[in-house]
Protein backbone atom coordinates (compact mmCIF):
# COMPACT_ATOMS: atom_id res chain seq x y z
CA UNK A 1 0.00 0.00 0.00
CA UNK A 2 1.29 3.09 -0.46
CA UNK A 3 1.63 6.65 1.67
CA UNK A 4 -1.59 8.85 1.66
CA UNK A 5 -2.02 11.74 -0.97
CA UNK A 6 -2.00 14.75 -0.13
CA UNK A 7 -4.12 15.35 -3.00
CA UNK A 8 -7.77 15.12 -1.38
CA UNK A 9 -8.32 15.83 2.47
CA UNK A 10 -11.78 16.74 4.26
CA UNK A 11 -11.18 18.65 7.47
CA UNK A 12 -14.02 18.29 9.97
CA UNK A 13 -13.97 21.36 11.89
CA UNK A 14 -14.22 21.70 15.99
CA UNK A 15 -17.70 23.89 15.70
CA UNK A 16 -20.83 23.62 14.94
CA UNK A 17 -23.08 24.33 12.22
CA UNK A 18 -24.20 27.02 14.60
CA UNK A 19 -20.60 28.14 15.02
CA UNK A 20 -20.76 26.93 18.29
CA UNK A 21 -16.97 25.09 19.81
CA UNK A 22 -17.17 21.39 19.92
CA UNK A 23 -16.93 20.00 23.44
CA UNK A 24 -15.13 17.54 24.36
CA UNK A 25 -12.13 19.37 24.04
CA UNK A 26 -10.19 16.18 22.95
CA UNK A 27 -12.50 15.07 20.81
CA UNK A 28 -9.79 15.45 17.71
CA UNK A 29 -7.63 13.53 19.74
CA UNK A 30 -10.41 10.82 20.86
CA UNK A 31 -11.79 10.53 16.93
CA UNK A 32 -8.00 10.24 15.36
CA UNK A 33 -7.05 7.37 18.28
CA UNK A 34 -9.81 5.44 16.87
CA UNK A 35 -8.82 5.18 13.28
CA UNK A 36 -5.01 4.70 14.47
CA UNK A 37 -4.43 1.19 13.03
CA UNK A 38 -5.52 2.13 9.54
CA UNK A 39 -2.29 2.60 8.32
CA UNK A 40 0.04 1.89 4.74
CA UNK A 41 0.64 -1.76 5.18
CA UNK A 42 -1.92 -2.33 8.28
CA UNK A 43 -1.23 -2.47 11.50
CA UNK A 44 2.51 -3.67 12.95
CA UNK A 45 2.99 -6.29 15.11
CA UNK A 46 4.54 -4.82 18.21
CA UNK A 47 4.77 -3.63 21.94
CA UNK A 48 4.46 0.10 20.53
CA UNK A 49 2.17 -0.67 17.75
CA UNK A 50 -1.20 1.32 18.51
CA UNK A 51 0.55 4.31 19.49
CA UNK A 52 0.61 7.02 16.52
CA UNK A 53 -2.27 8.25 14.83
CA UNK A 54 -2.87 7.05 11.22
CA UNK A 55 -1.47 9.39 8.21
CA UNK A 56 -5.37 9.07 6.87
CA UNK A 57 -6.91 10.56 10.26
CA UNK A 58 -4.91 13.21 12.05
CA UNK A 59 -5.74 15.85 14.80
CA UNK A 60 -4.37 19.30 14.48
CA UNK A 61 -5.64 22.80 15.49
CA UNK A 62 -5.77 25.40 12.50
CA UNK A 63 -6.45 28.97 13.09
CA UNK A 64 -6.63 28.29 16.76
CA UNK A 65 -9.80 26.15 15.47
CA UNK A 66 -9.20 21.88 17.09
CA UNK A 67 -9.54 19.38 13.46
CA UNK A 68 -8.87 16.26 12.30
CA UNK A 69 -7.75 16.21 8.80
CA UNK A 70 -9.09 12.81 6.80
CA UNK A 71 -7.51 11.78 3.65
CA UNK A 72 -9.68 10.66 1.39
CA UNK A 73 -7.72 7.37 0.67
CA UNK A 74 -9.58 5.91 3.62
CA UNK A 75 -12.50 5.41 2.00
CA UNK A 76 -10.35 3.38 -0.35
CA UNK A 77 -8.53 1.13 1.96
CA UNK A 78 -11.81 0.76 4.43
CA UNK A 79 -14.54 2.35 3.35
CA UNK A 80 -16.20 1.72 6.99
CA UNK A 81 -13.84 3.58 8.42
CA UNK A 82 -14.46 6.52 6.19
CA UNK A 83 -17.86 6.33 7.12
CA UNK A 84 -17.52 6.76 10.79
CA UNK A 85 -15.75 9.90 10.75
CA UNK A 86 -18.31 11.21 8.30
CA UNK A 87 -20.83 9.96 10.33
CA UNK A 88 -19.45 11.39 12.90
CA UNK A 89 -19.28 14.56 11.76
CA UNK A 90 -22.41 14.72 10.51
CA UNK A 91 -24.30 13.47 13.85
CA UNK A 92 -22.53 16.06 15.83
CA UNK A 93 -23.44 18.46 13.15
CA UNK A 94 -19.90 19.84 13.11
CA UNK A 95 -18.60 21.70 10.17
CA UNK A 96 -16.79 19.92 6.95
CA UNK A 97 -14.93 21.19 4.37
CA UNK A 98 -12.84 19.87 1.31
CA UNK A 99 -9.28 21.27 1.02
CA UNK A 100 -6.09 20.29 0.41
CA UNK A 101 -3.16 21.42 3.49
CA UNK A 102 -0.85 23.24 1.70
CA UNK A 103 3.33 23.19 3.07
CA UNK A 104 4.38 25.84 4.80
CA UNK A 105 6.51 27.89 2.63
CA UNK A 106 9.90 28.84 3.43
CA UNK A 107 11.03 32.42 4.78
CA UNK A 108 13.93 32.86 2.19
Amino acid sequence: MSKPSKSREVFILGLTLEGRTFRPSDWAERLAGAMCSFRPGGVKPGISAHIGYSPYCVPTVINGVKCVIVNEELKAIEPMAWDFVMNFARDNQLQVAEACLLPERSSS
